[in-house]
């Protein structure tokens, strides 16, 4: 399986200043050697190199590297982020815990992956670009933190768990390339890690489709639990397969635990279940769109009954206060004129709002009329502060 990917889709008309792109790539099988870190600095002075990391940022120039041949030679994990709208995540896997063939059944619709193989791994490279994909991301300066977040993927892979390709799956649904009989590549996707909800927002894929594919599936699917398949499978080992598995597990490869993974997953997924269609997708998808827009609405006005609730109670301090204060409030008022400021002229208005407040709870709306009007008259060539009053009908009504 292979598609045409672009190596970095061109960059926007950005000044130098607004510019920024981020490297970071992880070894974690095989940690890098002197000599290798030697070979990598040659790449970049400026790169930030440690047994397992090679991190860099660009806001101006572009790197000298090619990512593909470092992930080739050196790296397990590789993500790119660039301000102009491109992310890219590479990941490697050896060939032998990956059937390749299975791959094509998620991704076949989805231009931006490319799975190609390289001596014993296969590198599966995701590269979406804002201009092209169609998918929007928020501006961001600052990439760290986001290949920590990703990386439990490869472990997820290894295992055997191929959710993550579902998720890509899930864009050829977003964009409309599948029929609507189609069939889904696994039967759901759910409970989501925080990893795979991680993926889903650094490509900006539509959070509702992701949600509806997680949705809990009736009970009863699958006819024993993940727990009772481990037993099975490692009590189906052979001694001497149990053996052989502990000698390289004493001599340190990283693979055996993934291993028995994937033939537990394998032996606990039953292919029987029956799964859903793109149209069931889409419509389960619309129904959470519609509860995530209700749930917004219902939050949205208990903050603003919330919000009125403590500007009724901040406002009764104040009235009380100014209760004790008496007369003495409309010189604070005089004073705020005074100072003949914008903000001043703010704090003289809120004053007398409060004043009208009072005036209306105690019958002395009368007198309160005079006393604007006699402010009106003293400060009418005060325009900005008369703009304030007539804003707030303060000796209009």
């Amino acid at each position: 399986m292979a598609h045409a990917t672009k190596l970095y889709p061109v960059r926007k008309d950005f000044d130098a200043v607004s510019e920024y792109q981020y490297y970071e790539f992880q070894a974690i099988d095989r940690p890098l050697d002197e000599a290798d870190k030697e070979a990598l600095g040659r790449l970049s002075s400026r790169a930030t190199i440690t047994s397992t990391t090679f991190t860099n940022e660009y806001h101006w120039g572009d790197f000298r590297g090619d990512p593909r041949k470092m992930m080739e030679r050196w790296f397990d994990l590789h993500l790119y982020l660039a301000n102009w709208g491109t992310r890219r995540l590479m990941i490697r896997l050896p060939k032998r815990l990956i059937d390749q063939s299975r791959l094509d059944d998620f991704v076949s619709e989805v231009d931006e992956v490319e799975v190609h193989g390289s001596g014993e791994n296969l590198i599966v490279d995701i590269a979406f670009n804002s201009e092209e994909s169609g998918y929007n991301y928020e501006y961001q300066e600052d990439g760290s933190g986001w290949l920590g977040s990703l990386a439990p993927l490869r472990s997820d892979l290894l295992s055997g768990d191929l959710r993550l390709f579902y998720i890509l799956w899930l864009t050829a649904v977003e964009r409309g390339l599948l029929s609507d009989h189609c069939e889904e590549p696994l039967p759901g996707i759910g409970p989501l890690s925080t990893p795979h909800m991680a993926f889903a927002e650094f490509f900006g894929i539509d959070q509702d489709l992701v949600r509806a594919a997680a949705a809990s599936r009736a009970t009863g699917d699958r006819s024993f639990s993940f727990a009772e398949a481990s037993r099975i499978v490692i009590e189906s080992i052979p001694e001497d397969g149990k053996t052989a598995l502990l000698l390289r597990l004493a001599n340190g490869d990283p693979h055996v635990g993934a291993e028995i993974r994937n033939q537990i997953r394998a032996a606990w997924e039953d292919t029987d279940v029956q799964r859903r269609t793109v149209s069931e997708i889409r419509k389960r998808a619309s129904a959470v769109r519609e509860e995530r827009k209700a749930e917004t609405v219902r939050r949205k006005e208990a903050e603003r009954l919330r919000e009125e609730q403590e500007a009724a109670r901040a406002q009764r301090a104040r009235l009380e206060s100014m209760k004790r204060r008496g007369t003495r409030v409309w010189g604070e008022v005089e004073r705020e004129i005074g100072y003949t400021n914008p903000s001043s002229y703010d704090r003289a208005v809120a004053l007398l709002v409060d004043l009208r407040v009072l005036a209306r709870e105690n019958g002395s709306e009368v007198a309160f009329a005079k006393q604007v009007a006699s402010i009106r008259a003293r400060h009418g060539r005060k325009k900005a502060f008369i703009k304030r009053l007539d804003a707030h009908r303060i000796g209009l009504d």
